[in-house]
């Protein structure tokens, strides 16, 4: 599975990606927001290099196309007729606009599958991630059973039960 954007590969994970993924992934104060993090080499190689399974959720890699370098991460699951994704960015990459550009590539992915609809959760305290989602077109759904805050993209007219 590949995406291309205007600056932006989205890809599988490489060997030469893990490095830059646990610098930002393991960075705690960055992280604040996120799961996901504070693993070993090992423990990441075998997460993000081993088969894909939708089902169970992916992490896929979002690269610079000029450099080839990791800017940040992009999660999909597949929970029967909806998809979940989750983002990360790089701190060294933020606020240039790569996860509004990634992340807006990869719901185009989706919206061209039969997914019904898409789902989101960030906490409460992420104001940045609330925006990127509204300014995506997600709307608010109340919270999801972590007590996040849920957010929906209702694809073909459906709507969430």
């Amino acid at each position: 599975m590949t995406i291309e954007t205007g600056r932006c590969l989205i890809r599988r994970f490489e060997e030469k990606d893990l490095e830059p993924f646990m610098a930002y992934r393991n960075d705690e104060h960055w992280m604040r927001y996120q799961g996901f993090k504070g693993l070993t080499k090992p423990e990441y190689r075998k997460a993000l290099l081993g088969a894909l399974d939708m089902d169970a959720g992916i992490q896929l890699a979002v690269t610079e196309k000029s450099t080839g370098d990791l800017l940040g991460d992009v999660y999909l699951k597949r929970e029967f007729d909806a998809f979940w994704i989750g983002y990360t960015i790089s701190p060294l990459k933020s606020r240039q606009g790569y996860t509004f550009e990634a992340v807006g590539a990869v719901l185009g992915w989706i919206k061209g599958t039969d997914a019904q609809e898409i789902l989101a959760s960030t906490l409460p305290e992420n104001t940045p991630s609330i925006s990127l989602l509204e300014k995506l077109g997600f709307e608010p759904a109340g919270k999801d059973e972590d007590d996040d805050l849920l957010f929906v993209m209702k694809l073909n007219g459906i709507k969430r039960k």
